[in-house]
Parts: structure tokens; sequence; C-alpha cells
């Protein structure tokens, strides 16, 4: 069965659970304001594309390859970026909500997240080497096995990493949201002193 195959298209104001979006291979493309909640994305590939405002929400994306893909200002809730294509897997996060996603066992080094809020979500056995966090919101997030050596935490507030359970060397963190890696430890930290 031959698949699409779409370059520099822009997609606006599309509701794709109303209607099909072909399955195959987008080349930068642009999608603004777009509806992709509950769609199946398996099987799609996406290279140098933006997502812009659009609702990914408990997308399927088995098999799904992002390679250079943006997406901005999106609602990403639950998503499972594990069941990926992980060859050339390349994605960045600019104020977008990804609360309940997963990125269990991907390798996405230098990923940027920026302006994001990451509620509960799963890293564990994730490799993030040099990536930056950029602002974010890493409530109840979970690092296990995290590759984190490099990585950029600096801006970032609410996450709880365990240092003898991940990788952290030189990771780079805030003197005031350094309480996030002695949680573990059951400390009281005197914020006064």
């Amino acid at each position: 069965m031959k698949q699409t195959y779409l370059s520099d298209q822009n997609f606006e104001h599309q509701d794709f659970t109303r209607i099909v979006l072909e399955k195959g291979e987008y080349e930068n493309c642009t999608f603004y304001d777009c509806n992709f909640e509950y769609t199946d994305l398996s099987g799609f590939k996406f290279a140098d594309c933006e997502f812009i405002t659009c609702n990914l929400s408990l997308a399927k994306l088995s098999g799904t390859a992002f390679r250079k893909v943006v997406f901005k200002s999106c609602k990403m809730f639950g998503m499972a970026f594990n069941d990926c294509n992980g060859f050339g897997l390349s994605i960045s996060f600019d104020e977008c909500l990804l609360d309940n996603s997963t990125f269990y066992k991907t390798v996405i080094k230098k990923t940027l997240f920026k302006n994001s809020r990451l509620t509960e979500v799963d890293f564990t056995e994730c490799d993030l080497s040099g990536s930056v966090f950029s602002n974010c919101d890493f409530s109840g997030a979970v690092f296990e096995n995290t590759i984190l050596e490099k990585a950029d935490f600096r801006t970032s507030f609410h996450y709880s990493i365990n240092p003898l359970v991940n990788r952290l060397k030189k990771a780079k963190f805030s003197r005031s949201e350094v309480h996030g890696l002695l949680d573990v430890f059951q400390i009281d930290i005197d914020a006064t002193s």
C-alpha cells in the first residue's frame, strides 16, 4: 500500500478526530491549531515539522517517527513517546502541557523543554544527556535510572531526583531548588539560613 508523502504544507484549524489525516510521511509541514486527540498516528513520519497550539493528547504513537519536530503551545496529555520509532528521534517542546506522558527508555539527548509542564511524566531509564529544561514544572515526575549527565535544570522547579539511582555527572541545578536532590534522604533544610 502506497503511503502519502507531503512536504511544505500548512494544516490549519483541522479536527483530525472528524477527518482523517492520510497515513504517510510529512516533511517541513506546519500543523496549527489542529486536534489530534485520541487519533492513531502509528507509523506516521514527521520530519522538520512544527505543531503549534495543537491538541495531541492520548494520540497513539506506535512506530511514529519524529525527526527534528518542534511542539509549541501544545496540549499533550498521556502521550507514550516510548512507543515512537527511536531511530533519529529528535523533538523539542516550548510552552507545552505534557502531564502523564511517558518517555520510558527513550533516547532523547540534547532535547529542549522550555516553559512546559511535566506533571507526573515518566522519565524512567530515559537518556536525557545534555538536555535543557528551561522554566519547567516537574511536579510528581519520575526519574529512575535516568541519564541526566550535563542536563540543565537551573531554571526548573518541583523536581525530585534521587542522585543515588540517576546519573547526574555535570548536570546543572539552582541552589534554590537543590532540595529536589535531597528529598530521598528525608532531611529538613532550613530555607532561612
